[in-house]
């Protein structure tokens, strides 16, 4: 547990009354004025504003009513994987705490919910016999949601695959798996559609590709030897068959929605794509192609094909045989299979050509041939948060969506996931309400000039499991006490509630 979680009663309800203040004060002043020049009049109309989460990091109950294993249940039990052996298995319970969240969402004035579906609780083997407690917890939470005001936008999975997958054909891995994903797909289609319009189908399937199986961060914890801690693994080429698995079984889902469900259900599907922004160091010649190369691999590697119906030509020269090809028949298939792309972003890095011979050991991450860096000139790209990972980079947005923009046909996006992680201060989260802010700002001013952004998500919710990083990182606007599991919504939920407040059209 996070020691925060121990804080003293008394600390918590004084870092209460300050919100709340906050939340009360100069109740008559404008709401753009309370949120720097922001609002929904900021906006087009129609723009929509959400909040998302992922089943294992907020459910909990993961073994309960039928739910089966997915592969993180299985790759956390490992021994000193988890801060403090931290798991999902009750996370913040949303599972039974569900009306309590939408209610605080509804409060806060969100327009939308983007959720994931467990396939686990759905399919506990994966495929064959349905669990219906758990297709019964998923009706209840959208009615509840529609209920509430809040539209549903559930993501088919968020790196949960079935346990029963892995052990049976080794899950991503194995195309196997591409008809029994658009098989669960399409019984979601089936229950849900009639009050789903908003489908995305996989969150990250990069992340699940490079981490999962080039250094062996995240489940199932596969790489060659010189890249992780791994067991099993070939991070030459296994990163790339599973990508190009995950590929086609979101095109297939989308074919499937696309032939069976979507003229009488008048829903649209997407999915949602990771995007850091590489920024060249320098201007040279060779720290452009860098930033380039850094690009193609990162988001070009699954954006490329559903576009332009192939891999990036700097991927086909670089990885050669080792990537996989798409037939003429996966072509047709895969080329335009989304009505919209959810760009998940949060951060910038500068790109240079590291000038050394390649690594005798091939993975994807030695693929790209770059070197990163997080200054110039002494100067950070920008002031790094509690995360190692994340510097706050507003700029950075700006430049990720104009790329799609410019690079991919504008096609209609949604600004999936975007936050910040923030701890000592907890309730009082005012370094997050500037990142909101700033990368608020750039989102608009890349929609002025031309980006067809529909939506924007901010991550998180609710303080949750955060995969690697246990309950040690909290990255959510309403705070939970994780052994009393009590939410307590922090400044930045209260800023959000005046942001997206209604009637400023």
């Amino acid at each position: 547990m996070n020691k925060m979680s121990n804080a003293a009663p008394f600390l918590l309800l004084l870092l209460l009354f300050s919100v709340q203040c906050f939340a009360t004060h100069d109740d008559n002043a404008s709401p753009d004025s309370a949120v720097g020049g922001l609002s929904r009049s900021s906006f087009p109309k129609g723009f929509v504003f959400g909040t998302a989460a992922s089943a294992y990091q907020v459910e909990g109950a993961a073994a309960e009513d039928g739910r089966g294993p997915s592969i993180w249940d299985t790759f956390i039990k490992i021994p000193g994987m988890e801060p403090n052996n931290a798991s999902g298995e009750v996370s913040v319970d949303q599972y039974h705490k569900y009306k309590e969240d939408i209610d605080l969402m509804a409060k806060m004035n969100f327009d939308a919910y983007r959720f994931s579906i467990s396939w686990p609780r759905i399919f506990p083997n994966g495929t064959g016999k349905v669990n219906w407690k758990g297709v019964a917890y998923y009706n209840r939470l959208i009615n509840y949601m529609l209920k509430k005001g809040i539209t549903p936008y559930p993501n088919l999975n968020h790196y949960d695959l079935p346990q029963a997958l892995e052990d049976r054909y080794k899950g991503w891995l194995s195309q196997e798996v591409v008809k029994d994903f658009a098989d669960y797909a399409e019984f979601c289609f089936k229950t849900f559609g009639d009050r789903v319009k908003n489908w995305q189908t996989f969150n990250e399937p990069r992340v699940v590709a490079s981490l999962g199986y080039d250094n062996g961060f995240f489940a199932p914890g596969r790489c060659s030897k010189a890249f992780g801690n791994c067991s099993e693994g070939n991070s030459a080429t296994e990163p790339y068959i599973v990508a190009h698995n995950l590929i086609l079984s979101h095109s297939t889902a989308v074919q499937r929605y696309r032939n069976g469900y979507q003229a009488k259900q008048k829903g649209r599907i997407g999915i949602l794509l990771d995007f850091v922004w590489y920024e060249p160091l320098t201007r040279s010649k060779a720290d452009n192609y860098a930033a380039q190369r850094a690009r193609d691999f990162h988001l070009g590697w699954f954006l490329h094909p559903l576009v332009y119906g192939e891999y990036p030509k700097t991927m086909q020269n670089i990885v050669g045989k080792r990537l996989p090809k798409f037939s003429k028949k996966d072509v047709k298939m895969v080329k335009g299979a989304y009505d919209f792309i959810g760009l998940n972003q949060y951060t910038a890095y500068y790109m240079y050509d590291p000038h050394q011979p390649k690594s005798k050991h091939l993975g994807y991450q030695q693929d790209w041939n770059v070197g990163f860096a997080y200054e110039r000139h002494g100067v950070p790209i920008g002031p790094r948060a509690h995360s190692y990972w994340l510097y706050i980079v507003p700029w950075g947005l700006y430049k990720a969506v104009n790329y799609v923009k410019e690079h991919y046909g504008n096609p209609t996006m949604i600004l999936a996931e975007n936050g910040n992680l923030t701890l000592p201060k907890v309730l009082h989260d005012t370094i997050r309400i500037k990142y909101y802010k700033s990368y608020l700002s750039q989102l608009k001013k890349a929609m002025d000039k031309g980006a067809n952004v529909k939506g924007y998500f901010q991550w998180t919710f609710v303080d949750n499991f955060e995969w690697r990083l246990g309950y040690t990182s909290r990255f959510g606007i309403v705070y939970v006490d994780f052994k009393t599991l009590k939410r307590y919504p922090k400044m930045s939920a209260y800023w959000f509630k005046k942001l997206q407040q209604r009637g400023n059209h």
